[in-house]
């Protein structure tokens, strides 16, 4: 069988029994064809794949000039079509398994603080149907901590205010359950209520936030959204949809939230993942340390 057919193999894999999104598949495909190719130069048969071959991969990777966490996730590829490949019994020894992966630097994401949030919540004009909208659209990211695409994706029977939980469809098409605060539960109902009908055209959708068309709110047109709010409460940070989820989990944690709650919430599939907002807490800590301690 050639390496070309391996590779697709894998990537059919990843699409039918782990469910990844098409942007992660073609993240992969892209990556692991360039260790394909790589190795095709040097042999043909997979089975006869080195541990220095791999090595020599992760060399060539270097002369390419990416960066770490392109290295990074090229190994992470390479070792998961390998752990797929043994346990599949398509070869005998898995020769990834002992190679270190390429360390990538942490950087700890940028957040609001709760009174920049408070601002950024006040600044929606609920007398008009965008301003409804929006107030329930900035509402729910913080209150869920939601992705982008997750809040544009939602649909009418995702929501559940009698209960207080929304449904998410996360990374890979993966559900789970987010409990939502009275504030956003409010302002949900005043959009689907009041608002929400005013911006449908022709036909029916079922999707929940609408842009002035009647169509799916997309990702760009939620990035102008909270922009534009930002702008009016005269935050100075670099805004994007994801600071509402960063902000969501660090005031969590900064208030004592059990961290398997956050990673469920946030729907992480490795708790990793969501130990970075400890590293944020502990950021806040020493600050204030350094700024109320007589010798800090």
């Amino acid at each position: 069988m050639s390496l070309e057919r391996f590779q697709d193999l894998f990537i059919d894999y990843l699409i039918s029994e782990r469910g990844y999104s098409k942007n992660t598949i073609d993240s992969y495909s892209r990556e692991l064809l360039r260790f394909i190719t790589f190795i095709s130069d040097i042999t043909d048969d997979i089975n006869s794949i080195t541990q220095t071959n791999i090595v020599d991969y992760l060399r060539y990777l270097d002369t390419l000039g990416l960066d770490r966490r392109t290295q990074h996730h090229n190994m992470v590829v390479v070792r998961q079509f390998f752990r797929f490949l043994l346990r599949e019994r398509y070869i005998n020894s898995n020769p990834s398994s002992l190679i270190d992966i390429p360390k990538v630097r942490m950087n700890l994401p940028e957040y609001l603080t709760v009174e920049e949030v408070e601002r950024l919540l006040m600044q929606p004009d609920s007398k008009d149907k965008f301003g409804v909208r929006d107030a329930a659209i900035l509402e729910v990211m913080y209150s869920a901590g939601l992705r982008a695409s997750e809040l544009c994706n939602l649909r009418t029977n995702d929501v559940n205010l009698d209960a207080g939980f929304i449904r998410v469809f996360g990374k890979g098409s993966k559900e789970r359950l987010v409990p939502i605060g009275q504030k956003a539960i409010l302002k949900l109902k005043e959009y689907i209520g009041n608002a929400r009908a005013l911006f449908i055209r022709s036909g029916q959708t079922d999707f929940l936030f609408l842009n002035k068309s009647g169509k799916r709110l997309s990702r760009v047109g939620l990035w102008k959204i909270l922009k534009h709010y930002a702008t009016l409460a005269g935050i100075k940070k670099d805004i994007y949809p994801h600071i509402l989820r960063h902000s969501f989990a660090s005031h969590l944690i900064q208030n004592g939230a059990d961290l398997r709650a956050v990673q469920e919430m946030l729907g992480h599939s490795d708790i990793s993942t969501t130990q970075i907002y400890t590293h944020l807490d502990t950021k806040r800590i020493v600050e204030m340390y350094k700024k109320f301690h007589p010798r800090g």
